[in-house]
């Protein structure tokens, strides 16, 4: 896979794509990164790459020519268009899913925007994808963007020590994840429970698949919608059900 970053701060991306998963996956030759300041490609010696928006307002606008030219740069040697995204707060919800499908890529353009917005010529003729990361305005894209690399990277086949950590995790099966322990197995009094002692696989399993279901009927309940189709899950669902009604 290869990542462009397209932003006016490349700095902040330094310890990030040289750190942790990240930075070991860049090191394996499993993802190619290029940041690029896109103030190379201003419209006039100045470097300027935003302006005032047209009918007045509060804030500077992106121009469309420095992001433009920026992404048909980076596209040049491509063997099929990049994928696009525009961390925005008016995107898509970002969720493991939306990762999922990202990690399939070969090619990524992510661009980092600033100021006030993104001149509307940007999101109807050349990005593919807007993302946001939550109901919430950050000072500029860097945050978001590197939040969609790393949730990325991770999903790469030889990006973790453990191949199935990642088809484990919180909402990979579309529910939240269910409680870990480790030594010592009594800790301050407080033990772990029995199933996870025993060294029977099948119970370990059901114990799991119910204690996720449990977690996420605690804490994001609308998420079970997506699994109750599914017969086998409906009925650890009817049983955590059934558990919650008899507890006095």
């Amino acid at each position: 896979m290869r990542i462009d970053i397209l932003t006016l701060f490349p700095e902040m991306f330094t310890g990030v794509l040289s750190s942790s998963i990240v930075g070991k996956a860049s090191d394996k030759g499993l993802v190619q990164f290029r940041v690029r300041n896109f103030r190379e490609y201003a419209v006039n010696k100045h470097g300027q790459v935003d302006d005032y928006p047209y009918g007045g307002g509060a804030g500077m606008v992106l121009r469309p020519e420095p992001i433009f030219a920026a992404v048909e740069n980076l596209a040049v040697d491509s063997e099929k268009p990049p994928r696009v995204l525009l961390m925005c707060p008016q995107g898509e919800r970002y969720t493991q899913q939306k990762a999922e499908e990202l990690a399939a890529e070969e090619h990524l353009v992510i661009i980092c925007g600033h100021y006030e917005g993104y001149d509307e010529r940007i999101r109807e003729h050349l990005i593919t994808d807007e993302i946001s990361i939550g109901d919430f305005v950050l000072t500029g894209g860097e945050l978001p963007a590197m939040t969609v690399i790393d949730s990325v990277i991770r999903l790469l086949p030889g990006a973790l020590g453990n191949e199935n950590s990642a088809v484990s995790d919180s909402f990979s099966t579309g529910l939240l994840e269910h409680p870990h322990y480790t030594r010592p197995a009594e800790f301050r009094g407080w033990g772990v429970p029995d199933v996870l002692l025993s060294g029977h696989h099948a119970n370990i399993e059901a114990w799991r698949k119910k204690q996720s279901v449990k977690r996420t009927m605690e804490r994001r309940p609308e998420l079970l919608k997506g699994i109750e189709r599914d017969p086998a899950w409906k009925k650890i669902v009817e049983a955590v059900e059934r558990d919650a009604s008899e507890k006095p």
